[in-house]
Formats: C-alpha cells, structure tokens, sequence
C-alpha cells in the first residue's frame, strides 16, 4: 500500500473510534445536562435539592433548586422513582430519543474494520507484496532476455562445469536437434560444492549464454506459515515456467525444502515434506518437449532426499570446486575489469598468493584493495593494498594500535617466533611469507604462510609437521618463558579438531585403524532422544585417546624442536621486538648458521 493510503486507512480507523466514544454523548436525552454520579444524585435527592425530574428510560434529567440541569444513568428506575416521590418531587416520563442511524453503524464498522486490518496485516507478512489472496503465489523472481546480461565470459575459474553446462546451452538454443535424434537433455542439474565458487553466477550465465528467462528462487521462499502454501508456490512456479519456456528454474539453496524426509518432528517438518513432494511430482510431470530445466545449487548435498538425486530429476551433478592458481588468476583478471590496477600489480602473484580462496573471496579481497586504495587518495590499487586486503581477510581485521604492555608483547613476540622456527625447520612444512607481532583482529600477532603449489593430497606425514607447527607457539612460551598463557587458545583449538578429523575420517592413527566413523547424516538431537552416532562408547573413548596423543605428541615434538634450536629462536624473537614484523627472506637469513 502507498504511503497516502496507509494515512487514509489511519485516519479512517482513528474516526471510527472517535464517533464509537463521543456517540452516546451526541444522542444524549439533554445534551445541555451536567453529568453526575449516582451517589450524588441520591444525596440530592435526600437533601431536598431537587426541584423536577425526567425519567426517559434509563436516564433520569432532574432540575436543582438553583436551577442547574443534571443528568445519570441509573439500572433499577422504581427504586429511584421512589426515592424521588417520598421527596415530593414532581416527575413526568419521556419518550427515550431514537438512536442515530449512523450510530448501529458505526458500532458494526469498528469490529468489521479492525478484522480486515488484522487480515491486511497477516497477509503482508505471507506475500511478498502485500496483495490479499496472494499467499500461493510463488516468490520466484524472473529475469527475461534482454535483463539478465551475464554470460560464460563472466565466469571463470571452472572450466568443467563450464564444459558440462555447453550441452545445456546448446539444447535451450537447438532443442529440435537433440529431439530428433531421440536424446533427451537433463531435466535436473544439481550444483553442489562449497560457499562462494560460483553456483548461482553459472546458472545466471547459462540462461544468459542461451537467451532464455531465468527464474530465481530461494528454497527457503517455499516454506511459510501456513499449511499447504509451499505445495502451491511450487505449482504456481512450474506453471508460471510453462508459460515462458523454454526457460530455466533455478533454486538456490535446494537443502532447505530438499532435505531427508522423515528426520524430523513437528508440522513444520510435515509443511516441508509436502513441499518436497510437490517439487517431485513436478520435476516428473513436464516432458522434455517443454524446454523447462531445472538447476539448484547446495553446499549440503549430503542432506538432500534421494528421490531428489535420482535419474529423471536431477539427472546430472555437477561438483564446482574452489578454482586452481590458473582459475584464480582468470578470476582476478574478471573482477579487474572495472577497477584501476598500479604497474606493479602481477595478478598471477595474487593468484600464487591467495591458495584456496573462492571466486567470492577474490571478488572481496578486490574489492577491500580498493576501498583501501580510495581512503588512501591513491590514483590505482597497488600491491601494498593488495597485501594489506589480503591480510585483512585472512586475520579477520585491521591492524590495532592499542597500547601492549613489554611483557605481554615479549610473549607474544615468543609465541610467534615459536611457530616461523618450527615452520622454517618441519621438512613438510609451507614457506613462512610474514611474521608479526603488530595486533589485527583478535589476534596478537600472526604468522602468515604462502603455499607454492595447489595441493589436494596430503600424506600422514605432512599433517603431522602442520599439526606441530600449529603448537609450535604455546611450545616456545614453555620453553622460554616457562609458563603458558591464553593466546594459544585457537591454536589448540584447530590442532584438537585437526587430529579429531586424522583419527575419524582419515584413518591415520594405527591404534584406532582406518575406520571412517564419522556420520554425515546425524540430526540434532531434540527432546533428549538417543542418536545412533555409527559407534559405540568403547569405540568413542579410543577415539579420544588417539586425539590425545596425537596433540600431545605433536606438542611434545614442538618443545623439543625448539630447544634443540633455542638459538634462533631466540633471534627471531629480540628482532620482532625491534622491528614487530619480518619478511620471509629476514627471517631465513635470521636463522642461517642457528
């Protein structure tokens, strides 16, 4: 509703109850009467005061002595009656006055309208606009041709999703090629893989690349307070697609009307399951002739109900996977389109620099280069913003000034020398890029590593030196300073879940076996019900053994690594103190001859 027409319905409501309080006193037998309480009027009666009344149904109009008009509403009229002729006081009756006619009709409006308002109200919270009776319509935005500018040229990064989506273009632009030689094209295609790689962009760029609508919806726009609207929405949806194909339908975030059927309590749970159904039963009822395919994207395809996953639904599951160095650096030349790059900026570098970042990730470590960039009054993003937008991402925040007492500071400057020594002599471990004791973030100081090579396998080895590097700092407080302190807080932290994920999933510590006892599929627990964890208590308690001795081994490794080079730890820690940050190369020579 416009802002003129919400004043409108205001004003209205607000005159409605001003004539359903100020009626009675407009339709008054004397309206010139004073009001006053029964008590008062009886006193004076009793007291002589009175000089005539007026009985006119339920009110009574008398006349004092000094001749002002009073006025009350009394229950029981023969009792006053009485008391007025015991007083010889001359009363005559009246006929009680006619009631307005406009004032049945106020009495019957008010109820009336504050009922539409509160309709008006619940329906503005179940339909996107506000219309009544709009409660089955689906949510799903549609972005025609000539709206929907992205293409395959803004998507970089995946080249074999890119490779697996070329056929679904080719059919949505060419369908009577694929019908006549009896093939049929995916109705479904399922994009599975982690936050930020792109799912989304690549549906937009499918429909882009063959110039076809696109609609877009959320999967938790299907489920909403009332029963049976989730079922409706997703008819209204395929009907609404019908009319516009061939087209595509692409729901982002599938996991939250898609998940396993029959896990959970309650009517919710139940308003979701009919939901589901009717996606199914939909996903199966247009034919291929219609042109109507379907995309979702998920990062939790472990959830979804199998009747989702199979054949003749989701025919094909594409897996969109954080972009390789090459993929990086295309993706940084994509989002550096529209932004001004110093000479000195090497892409491939960041490309180099910035292992495992999603295409997202890149797009914001761009952008906070040039938000960086603009506060500094600089004329082109240089690879100072680069660095420092990269380390703001990684550390979760900017640098801090705040006052570090000397020995808090020699602790820390400790901790962090503990973790680039160990690095620096781990045989498995990555290259150090910077050590710092400068504050960013909740941190103190940080360690930053640089990965030369995209690795997707590592040995039981390689996670052994990461998990002692990883305690390498809380070690070298120990060792030096003969006392542990908080800082070391998230370091335990990621070694515990470290050596948790060695011993569960990847079957690293002999003791235990390679055994995978780690269940996808475990629902959280609701009203103290027990739940199948895979394994037993037994079992459990091995688990947490192994856990603790690989952390404490690992640490152990970490403290004897330090003292037997108590040398060079000692150097990187009085050089941090004296200059807060070192480079890589500084430290390297730091530690020459150590």
């Amino acid at each position: 509703m416009a802002p003129g027409g919400r004043a409108m319905a205001l004003a209205f409501m607000i005159g409605l109850l001003l004539l359903m309080f100020a009626g009675p006193a407009l339709y008054a037998v004397d309206p010139g009467a004073t009001e006053v309480s029964y008590s008062q009027f009886l006193k004076d009666v009793d007291a002589g005061r009175i000089r005539a009344a007026q009985i006119a149904g339920e009110t009574v109009t008398a006349e004092r002595q000094d001749g002002q008009r009073v006025q009350v509403h009394v229950l029981d009229v023969n009792y006053v009656l009485d008391r007025l002729e015991a007083q010889g006081v001359p009363v005559e009756y009246a006929r009680p006055p006619r009631r307005p006619w406009w004032a049945g009709l106020v009495s019957g409006l008010i109820p009336t309208a504050l009922l539409i308002a509160f309709f008006w109200l619940m329906t503005r919270q179940a339909s996107p606009g506000g219309q009544i009776f709009q409660f089955s319509r689906s949510r799903a935005r549609l972005y025609r041709r000539e709206e929907n500018n992205v293409t395959m040229k803004d998507v970089a990064g995946v080249p074999e999703a890119k490779e697996d989506l070329a056929e679904i273009i080719d059919f949505l632009k060419a369908p009577d090629r694929y019908l006549e030689m009896g093939a049929r094209i995916p109705r479904g295609v399922l994009l599975e893989g982690p936050p930020g790689t792109g799912k989304t962009l690549l549906a937009r760029a499918v429909a882009g690349e063959a110039g076809v609508p696109f609609f877009s919806v959320s999967g938790s726009e299907f489920v909403e307070l009332f029963a049976g609207v989730g079922a409706a929405r997703v008819r209204d949806l395929f009907q609404r697609a019908r009319q516009n194909a061939p087209c595509i339908i692409f729901v982002d975030e599938i996991d939250a009307v898609g998940r396993h059927r029959g896990v959970g309590l309650g009517g919710a749970n139940d308003e979701r399951e009919q939901t589901l159904n009717q996606l199914l039963v939909e996903m199966d009822g247009f034919g291929p002739a219609e042109g109507i395919i379907v995309m979702a994207a998920t990062n939790r395809i472990d959830v979804l109900d199998p009747a989702l996953l199979r054949p003749g639904r989701f025919d094909r599951i594409i897996h969109v996977d954080p972009p390789d160095r090459r993929g990086r650096e295309e993706i940084l030349k994509i989002h550096a389109r529209n932004k001004r790059l110093a000479p000195g900026v090497d892409l491939a570098q960041v490309a180099a620099l910035t292992v495992g970042f999603t295409g997202a990730d890149l797009a914001n470590l761009l952008n906070e280069a040039a938000l960086l960039t603009a506060r500094r009054r600089k004329p082109a993003i240089g690879p100072e913003e680069i660095e420092a937008a990269f380390e703001r991402i990684v550390t979760g925040g900017p640098e801090k000034k705040r006052v570090i007492s000397p020995d808090e500071k020699r602790r820390v400057a400790f901790h962090e020398a503990g973790h680039a020594v160990a690095a620096r002599k781990l045989e498995h471990s990555e290259p150090v890029q910077k050590v710092t004791i400068v504050p960013r973030g909740r941190a103190g100081g940080y360690t930053l590593f640089r990965q030369e090579e995209d690795r997707h396998l590592q040995s039981r080895r390689e996670m052994l030196d990461f998990l002692t590097g990883i305690l390498a700092g809380r070690a070298a407080e120990e060792v030096v300073l003969g006392d542990v302190s908080t800082g070391a807080a998230n370091d335990l932290e990621r070694a515990t879940e470290l050596a948790r994920r060695m011993v569960t999933q990847w079957g690293m510590d002999p003791e235990v076996g390679p055994i995978h006892m780690v269940d996808p599929g475990v629902p959280v627990p609701l009203f103290g019900l027990p739940i199948d964890r895979g394994f037993s208590e037994r079992t459990a308690s091995h688990v947490d053994a192994a856990v603790r001795r690989l952390v404490g081994g690992a640490y152990q490794r970490a403290k004897e690594l330090l003292q037997r080079h108590r040398e060079g730890l000692e150097r990187v820690a009085h050089a941090l103190l004296e200059r807060e940050t070192l480079s890589g190369a500084e430290l390297d020579q730091l530690l020459q001859g150590a």
